[in-house]
């Protein structure tokens, strides 16, 4: 846990997010994502409950200090009454909403089941808002080609690979930064990558992956500077590449590419990756769950839903999809009875 987050935590949030960290073994960005939606509703609870001036700005309000009898004490009532705070106060989104209240109930399972700090769990039966599923957005086949088309910096060749191995691999972009050279078996022509908590996973790599990054590594090993780095992708100081330095190499290539107004970032790269394996590919859903490191099925199973010209082309290609409503001949029978 870093220790900005030790410094405004009551004991009870810190044992929360230990049990995550080490029991559970969330990765860091999910850590901090429960402190977040824990740090908002404790401030809120310390408001409510007249625990701070009513001249302290919300961001403002230290939470070290919330009294655990606060927390013990609320209900059920009360937790529909944050929801309404969340949605008319803060304005957040349904699905923000949905992701705090998720939080809030791990939060009050963890006290009530775990730790035991609490004679019942309030938030046991409060119903998650309803979020609305929707597409991912992506590149086509077409977007995608042209945007691989378009690379052109100073570091062309690195760029040119890491969008390669963002479009045919499906990869986070964590996954992408923390590559270190030992993760590339130039003999299986494998990439091994960990996910979300630190999960393990190979990927194998299609002519155009190796191609890349063996364009990528025969020039990176040509400074003397990077020999002792263990960092697949290095940045202009000879360190590391960042993850803002890989999304702004995106953002740049797309603009070059005249696919900066459709709403595409470096995750949705991952998106198109998945997208252009169903539709094109004929990957099966299993193995493409297996191939983006999802946990859930369910989380792939979105993929399938994306491709309207797909279903069209399926009911199209039905065998008996040209067959004629066959003729008849009108007879007195046909006519209507009263």
């Amino acid at each position: 846990m870093r220790k900005d987050y030790i410094d405004d935590c009551p004991e009870y949030l810190t044992d929360f997010l230990t049990n995550l960290k080490l029991v559970k073994d969330r990765a860091d960005r999910t850590e901090e994502a429960y402190y977040i939606d824990i740090r908002t509703f404790l401030r809120y609870l310390k408001q409510k409950n007249n625990l701070v001036g009513k001249d302290v700005q919300f961001s403002e309000i230290k939470i070290a200090d919330t009294p655990f009898s606060v927390v013990e004490n609320f209900t059920i009532n009360d937790a529909y009454l944050y929801l309404r705070y969340l949605r008319d106060e803060r304005k957040n989104s349904t699905a923000t909403r949905a992701r705090k209240c998720s939080s809030l109930k791990q939060f009050y399972y963890y006290l009530y089941k775990k730790a035991m700090l609490i004679k019942n769990n309030p938030v046991a039966e409060l119903e998650l808002p309803k979020v609305k599923n929707k597409l991912p957005k992506f590149l086509s086949l077409e977007e995608s080609l042209k945007l691989l088309s378009s690379v052109d910096s100073s570091n062309s060749v690195r760029d040119y690979c890491i969008l390669t191995l963002f479009l045919n691999c499906g990869m986070r972009l964590s996954e992408l930064v923390g590559l270190d050279l030992k993760d590339y078996s130039r003999d299986n022509h494998t990439l091994r990558l960990f996910g979300k908590g630190s999960k393990e996973r190979i990927v194998y790599l299609n002519d155009a992956c190796v191609d890349a990054l063996n364009a990528y590594l025969s020039e990176r090993s040509q400074d003397k500077k990077n020999a002792d780095l263990q960092a697949m992708f290095i940045s202009r100081n000879h360190s590391r590449i960042s993850k803002r330095r890989v999304q702004l190499i995106v953002e740049e290539n797309l603009q070059k590419a005249g696919l900066s107004n459709v709403g595409i970032s470096t995750h949705k790269l991952r998106h198109t990756a998945a997208t252009l394996m169903y539709q094109h590919g004929n990957v099966d859903t299993l193995v493409l769950k297996e191939i983006l490191g999802h946990k859930s099925i369910a989380t792939t199973e979105i993929y399938t839903h994306l491709g309207n010209d797909s279903l069209k082309k399926a009911a199209e290609s039905s065998p008996l999809a040209n067959v004629k409503v066959p003729s008849r001949k009108k007879n007195s029978d046909d006519s209507p009875t009263n």
